[in-house]
């Protein structure tokens, strides 16, 4: 639990001061300056100053005595507002919106009606009275005039959602899924506060401001009506989409601590298993480890679509594996990680299952296309998968194992306990002394035969890591900033570094894939062997390494794997793409 706590305070600090922010900074910052215009001195104006003695009086009256000032806590009250409405409706507003038949996207927009509101308010003080006057009742003196920042606060809430990484998505997950506990409510709490300190830290600069210069005590009404005229305009910004444009045109200067942060191995494992508690025991094993441990109950393979290479498409029910060992891996078929682990698998199924072992293929979609249940059987036909295959297309497997790779291997004893898994390629020779080790646990009589001898591609070190054509996941991208899911002209840099890749000509950038329009090119400086990409739609495809044209691919129907470069040997090249309008880029890969 203190794990989880830190990883969440952290991803919230991170996020805080990350440029999905920025739009909102102003807000908070004015959100400390000019309080409300009742709140007396403190608010810029002037207490009453002393009447002088009448001529001739002996004795003069005492002026009247100054009112106390009363302390400015809209800081407090906006940052109160914030965490409040970013906890409750992270975690319960989906749930809330689905049971009501609401759309989805209804918290946005009443968090950019609230931000209108309030400035309106700073505007117009008779509709800051109204905003605060459900606080009217409250007998505190001072906080009823805190209505306005508090509703403030909760407005940035609802906006502010969107700007987190995977530790906000595990929250989200689990809030979709209304499968909220302690776990869960600890991590949005200290992820809610985590955010929290250095906005309230800019907050209460901007007080600070407000109090000491002299301009925002001698103007504070022309102050509040700019800082109220800056929330109407950057409502609707946001609610346009204006504010995308000054975010994409920043580096994430907060990538490299995100992914130490919240992509850590102990991050990982603890936010990818806070859905249930019937695989918490997971967290025993480690990735990869050289020897076998004991990782829990083995959770259940369910929320299966359809079952592939089984007698009539029943199921197989890990029950009834009892005295076998069981190997369950994670895959999808156009990843070409997964393809490289095939041979292997194949092997291990071909030289052990006579012996007891039962492998078992966990197909979880990486794009909606493979999602069919007619793809995935060809595809499976092609690799010469014969084992049974589970598609898991609503990844509820996928989550029960606390996966997050492709591929990924699982380790079963004959007990059904979880005894191993391996994160991505590599490390076959170990994992199969470990299927024997499991074999002659389960038959200490058994006679094996020799080992496979399947020998691992050691490729990994240094080559161009898996890239996809997203614009949520794409990484090391140069040139022309994306613009999302609108057609755009893009211009390559006079520089493209290793392991990135640029746009040239007409493209528009989707959720999962990249469309070609006029003179669409794309660049891509790699290092490895083998490059393929996942494509669909048709139409020519040239392909150029180093300035010269190789071949050209012609691309035809649904998403499939084309293979672009087929090397002897791993090198740095500088690849080319020219595509027939329509075509569709998915994934790059590499060998």
């Amino acid at each position: 639990m203190l794990t989880l706590i830190l990883i969440g305070l952290l991803g919230g600090l991170i996020t805080a001061v990350s440029p999905c922010i920025l739009p909102v900074l102003p807000v908070v910052f004015l959100a400390g300056g000019p309080g409300n215009e009742a709140d007396g001195p403190a608010a810029g104006k002037p207490a009453t100053a002393p009447q002088p003695a009448v001529p001739g009086d002996t004795l003069v009256a005492p002026a009247a005595p100054k009112p106390p000032a009363v302390r400015n806590r809209r800081p407090y009250a906006v940052v109160t507002g914030l965490v409040i409405s970013f906890s409750f409706f992270t975690l319960l507003g989906v749930t809330l919106l689905s049971a009501l038949g609401l759309p989805q996207d209804l918290l946005r927009y009443v968090g950019l009606a609230l931000l209108v509101l309030i400035g309106l308010g700073l505007i117009f003080p008779p509709v800051e009275r109204l905003l605060e006057k459900p606080f009217a009742r409250i007998p505190q003196r001072q906080v009823n005039k805190e209505g306005s920042a508090f509703a403030l606060g909760l407005g940035l809430g609802l906006l502010y959602v969107p700007c987190a990484g995977p530790v906000l998505a595990a929250i989200t997950v689990a809030g979709a899924r209304g499968e909220i506990n302690g776990d869960i409510v600890a991590l949005t709490v200290a992820f809610a506060a985590g955010t929290a300190i250095p906005l309230l830290v800019f907050a209460l600069a901007g007080r600070r401001v407000a109090e000491r210069v002299a301009a925002f005590r001698t103007r504070a009404r022309k102050l509040r009506i700019g800082a109220g005229l800056l929330m109407v305009v950057l409502a609707f910004a946001l609610a346009f989409n204006v504010t995308d444009a000054i975010q994409r045109a920043l580096p994430d200067y907060t990538s490299a601590a995100r992914k130490k942060i919240e992509d850590s191995d102990t991050a990982r494992q603890q936010l990818s298993g806070l859905y249930n508690n019937s695989n918490k025991e997971l967290s025993k094993c480690e990735d990869g480890a050289d020897e076998l441990r004991t990782c829990g109950k083995a959770p259940a393979i369910d929320g299966i679509a359809k079952w592939l290479n089984t007698p009539g498409g029943s199921p197989v029910d890990l029950a009834s594996q009892r005295g076998k060992v069981v190997l369950v891996d994670f895959w999808t078929y156009s990843c070409i990680n997964c393809q490289r682990s095939l041979p292997h698998i194949k092997a291990w199924n071909t030289a052990y299952k006579a012996y007891g072992l039962e492998v078992i293929g966990v197909h979880s979609p990486e794009f909606p296309f493979e999602k069919k249940a007619g793809n995935v059987a060809d595809q499976a036909k092609k690799l010469g998968v014969t084992y049974p295959v589970a598609l898991d297309n609503d990844l509820t497997t996928w989550d029960n194992y606390r996966n997050r790779y492709w591929p990924a291997k699982y380790l079963i004893d004959a007990k059904g306990t979880v005894r191993y898994f391996k994160f991505g390629e590599g490390k076959y020779d170990q994992t199969e002394d470990l299927i024997r080790t499991l074999l002659k646990q389960a038959n200490p009589q058994v006679q094996l035969p020799p080992k496979t001898g399947q020998k691992a591609d050691d490729l990994t070190a240094g080559r161009t890591p898996e890239t996809y054509l997203s614009h949520l996941r794409i990484r090391g991208y140069v040139g022309t900033p994306l613009v999302e899911d609108k057609a755009a002209t893009y211009r390559f840099p006079a520089e493209i570094p290793l392991n990135s890749l640029s746009l040239d000509g007409t493209w528009t950038a989707g959720y999962d894939h990249f469309t070609a329009g006029k003179d669409a090119r794309l660049a891509f400086t790699y290092r490895a062997k083998n490059v393929n990409l996942v494509m669909a739609g048709e139409g020519p495809v040239t392909v150029l390494v180093d300035g010269k044209a190789t071949k050209t691919v012609q691309v035809h129907g649904t998403p499939s794997l084309y293979s672009l470069v087929d090397g002897d040997t791993p090198a740095r090249a500088e690849l080319e793409l020219r595509m027939a309008p329509g075509v569709q880029g998915y994934a790059f890969t590499f060998g």
